[in-house]
């Protein structure tokens, strides 16, 4: 019984491990925030899936690095 008499439900509540780790999470990260927030405020561009030009270190890469390395 609680403090004014009645039955209290989170008596019986035991937060065990599994408890725990099957409740969700469901608020988004900070990244996320700030994205929508900035989103909202001005749609982005459209990003072309593939485009002609390599991503950015492509060249300059580190798996090319390996086949230079003297032994």
């Amino acid at each position: 019984m609680g403090r004014d008499g009645r039955d209290d439900p989170w008596d019986g509540l035991v937060l065990d491990e599994d408890f725990i780790r099957d409740a969700g999470s469901s608020e988004p990260s900070a990244r996320a925030r700030m994205l929508s927030a900035r989103w909202r405020r001005e749609q982005p561009e459209p990003q072309p899936w593939r485009s002609d030009e390599p991503p950015a270190g492509w060249f300059f890469g580190k798996g090319r690095r390996r086949r230079w390395r003297r032994r």
